[in-house]
C-alpha cells in the first residue's frame, strides 16, 4: 500500500486531500489541507463542502505555485468513545 500524498497526479487531473474533524469545543467541522496552508470550518457538513471550495479557489487564485486542483478529497476522522 503506497502512502497517500497531499496532491497526486493522475494523468492530468490533481487532487488535494483535507483532514476534517468535529470542533470538539465548538462544534461544527474544521478541514485542514495536507501540504498546504488552507484550513477553514464550518457549521455542517453542506457548509463546510462549499468552504472548502471557496478556500481551494481563493488559496489558487493567489497566485500559489501550482494549477488549482481538479478533484477536492475530504478525509472524515471520527472518533467513538464506547462503554465496555
Amino acid at each position: 500500500m503506497q502512502p497517500h500524498r497531499a496532491c497526486a497526479t493522475i494523468g492530468l487531473v490533481s487532487e488535494i486531500i483535507f483532514h476534517v474533524e468535529q470542533d470538539e469545543i465548538d462544534g461544527g467541522y474544521v478541514a485542514t489541507a495536507l501540504g498546504y496552508s488552507i484550513v477553514t470550518q464550518a457549521d455542517d457538513e453542506e457548509s463546510l463542502r462549499a468552504m472548502v471550495r471557496d478556500a481551494v479557489k481563493c488559496h489558487f487564485g493567489d497566485g500559489a505555485a501550482g494549477e488549482k486542483p481538479g478533484v477536492i478529497r475530504l478525509h472524515f476522522v471520527r472518533d467513538e468513545v464506547l462503554t465496555a
